[in-house]
């Protein structure tokens, strides 16, 4: 059965983060739905990039998914943590044992669900002061039960795979990993970074 997995835009989401992740997740056969928490299915992202919402947060059926993730982008995170239905849709997909995942602001809508609680997370350092349930690790990736949490817009690639080996598709993951050319980047990494 083909994994599924939603993801919660707000206007000012972080396009790299957002964009980068659905890419990786569909490459992995994962059908990913957007939803829209703005008041229209179009959403501006940080950099003013438009991207169209599949349903609205208040559609039928958003629990009908194997998780949840959240892109960061201070302006969205922040509507995400002060918006009563995304919060309650992230307490749903913990209460009942489904991945919930969020990335460099991201992790505020999570602290103020109450999911963190006993929890080990990370976001991007700005935010750090932000988490007080968790326990706090500055890892690019931190993998607490069925809670992912990562650092910035550079670490979605690596945490977009991880999401994918999560949902038990450690195969695609690899797949698209040498597809994108991502393991010879790691390979690689000290011709490329300077």
């Amino acid at each position: 059965m083909m994994k599924r997995f939603l993801v919660l835009l707000a206007n000012g989401f972080e396009e790299t983060e957002a964009v980068t992740a659905i890419d990786v997740l569909r490459r992995g056969g994962v059908e990913v739905v957007l939803s829209s928490v703005a008041d229209t299915p179009l959403v501006e992202g940080s950099r003013k990039i438009v991207v169209k919402a599949d349903v609205s947060i208040d559609s039928e059926g958003l629990l009908d998914f194997d998780g949840i993730y959240l892109p960061g982008g201070a302006k969205g995170a922040q509507t995400l943590r002060d918006d009563a239905r995304a919060q309650k849709l992230i307490r749903a997909y913990k209460e009942n044992g489904k991945l919930v995942a969020a990335i460099c602001a991201a992790p505020i809508a999570l602290e103020q669900a109450g999911v963190l609680q006993g929890e080990t997370a990370t976001s991007n350092p700005d935010f750090k002061d932000h988490i007080k349930q968790a326990a706090y690790h500055e890892e690019p990736i931190v993998v607490s039960g069925k809670l992912l949490t990562s650092r910035a817009a550079g670490t979605t690639l690596p945490f977009a795979l991880e999401i994918l080996r999560q949902l038990g598709l450690q195969d695609e993951a690899k797949q698209v990993s040498r597809d994108m050319m991502f393991d010879y980047l790691i390979e690689n990494r000290e011709k490329i970074f300077y």
